[in-house]
Order: structure tokens, then C-alpha cells, then sequence
């Protein structure tokens, strides 16, 4: 379960029902929640729940580019470090934004380098076109080169599929270009709004279920991380069974 999935409540809620309704670890999110920048804390919480720390999200988003550092090149090194020392097989990394251009050009060399030196898979993630404010219907990237990290290549990708309905792209045909390198999948889903809406998989437009069973019968031995949304849950317990209905839905569907 990424920590992501009960905002606005912080990582240290995360961890607790993660452990209460018994999911395998926790994706951190590094954002501006304190508690998911502190790695001691991590640790922490970790070693007291139970719950291990499975997978590392970088700080990527537009409101975490001051989180760490304000140099991506340096926000990717420490959240390879916090892996390290949380124990995390995988780090998640967005693709370089349009206007990073020293660190878009050489992404493709440094995500190898720290791959290399550290032993931690950093897989890269699919992203979406966005509407500008005040357009209609033209959708403009906000990456370099594009939303689709197969255009530059890498050992490592991670697949949200919340993402790809957004983007309005075939999730198969991405999960294909990916290859072997698939190695991580945020499983949520979305309607095709041009936005990221990580809705409860099964609730939109994109084949989630087909997916886990797609990567169940080809041996996938990565990660899939369950990334909702649940800010418009008004209670705890609505809260608890959102994230339980996911669980279920995954472990259905991959065969468990």
C-alpha cells in the first residue's frame, strides 16, 4: 500500500493499517508530509508495525521540488539512499520535467549509474498529458521527451494505471513495450479524465484486472502497490474498507 493512500492523515497512519489489514509492506511516498522525508522515523515505524518498507517514491511531484533538495540529480540520490537503508528493493521516479534540461539530458545515464552502484531497481514511471488552464481540448506534456519513459529506455519501469487513463493510453500495449523491465505496478484506476484520479480498481475504464492476471500467469515477481485515493472518505472506517476491497481486488485477481 503506498503511505499516498490516506492522505491527508500521515505515513504513520499508513503503517498502522497497512498492518491491520495485512498488506505485504508500504510504498513510501516522500512528500510534504514530515514523517515520509524522515528516514529514522521510517524505520521506525517500520520495525514497530512490522510492516516493511517494499518501494521508495522519489519526491517527483511539482509540489515536492524543494523536498531534500532543490536539484532532482540530488532528490534521486537520497531517495536511493533512503532505500538502502529502509531495506527497499525499488525506488519510483518520474520522468524529468520540460524545463529540468541538465537533468533530463543525462536521466537515462544517472538512473543506470545509481542502479549499478546501488543494486536498487529504479523504475521509472508512466505519466499523463495535462489540460492547460483555460484550453479545451489540447492536452500539452510536461516531461522530457515524453509521458511514456519506453521512448528513452530502461533496465526498470513502473506501470500506474491510473495513469494511462488519463493519458488515454492502452495499458497493454504499454505493458508490452515495457518488457521484462516491468517490474512495478501502481494498481488503481480512472475514467479517462485528463487528470490523476486513483480510483478503486474495477471503478473506471482500465483493465486492472486483466493486468494481474496477465502478469500472475507470466511469473511477475515484482511489486503492485495499491494507490487510491481516499480523501473523500468521511470516516476511518469507510477509510479501512476502501483500502481492504482493494487488497482483496489485487490478491483475487493475481491468484492469491
Amino acid at each position: 500500500m503506498s503511505t499516498a493512500s490516506v492522505w491527508p492523515s500521515r505515513a504513520n497512519t499508513a503503517f498502522e493499517l497497512a498492518a491491520d489489514i495485512g498488506y505485504d509492506g508500504v510504498e513510501v511516498m516522500v512528500w510534504p508530509d514530515p514523517i515520509s522525508q524522515d528516514v529514522s522515523a521510517l524505520k521506525w515505524l517500520s520495525q514497530s508495525t512490522g510492516v516493511p518498507v517494499l518501494s521508495v517514491h522519489s519526491p517527483s511531484l511539482l509540489i515536492t521540488q524543494r523536498i531534500w533538495s532543490p536539484d532532482p540529480e540530488e532528490r534521486l540520490r537520497r531517495t536511493v539512499d533512503a532505500a538502502l537503508e529502509l531495506g527497499a528493493r525499488t525506488v519510483v521516479v518520474h520522468p524529468p520535467f520540460r524545463w529540468q534540461r541538465r537533468y533530463a539530458d543525462g536521466f537515462g545515464e544517472l538512473v543506470a549509474e545509481l542502479e549499478e552502484s546501488s543494486g536498487v531497481e529504479i523504475a521509472v514511471e508512466n505519466m499523463f498529458k495535462v489540460r492547460p488552464p483555460g484550453g479545451k481540448e489540447r492536452r500539452v506534456s510536461a516531461f522530457r521527451p515524453s509521458v511514456d519513459p519506453t521512448d528513452v529506455g530502461h533496465a526498470h519501469y513502473t506501470l500506474d494505471l491510473s495513469h494511462t487513463a488519463a493519458a488515454g493510453m492502452d495499458a497493454f500495449a504499454l505493458a508490452d513495450r515495457m518488457g521484462t523491465g516491468l517490474t512495478h505496478l501502481h494498481l488503481a484506476d480512472g475514467t479517462g479524465q485528463p487528470k490523476d484520479e486513483h480510483l478503486m480498481p474495477g471503478r473506471g475504464s482500465q483493465p486492472c484486472a486483466e493486468m494481474l492476471e496477465k502478469l500472475a500467469a507470466t511469473g511477475f515477481d515484482g511489486q503492485v502497490v495499491i494507490e487510491l485515493n481516499t480523501r473523500a472518505a468521511r470516516s476511518q472506517a469507510r477509510r479501512v474498507s476502501e483500502l481492504t476491497e482493494a487488497l482483496l481486488f489485487a490478491r483475487l485477481y493475481l491468484g492469491q
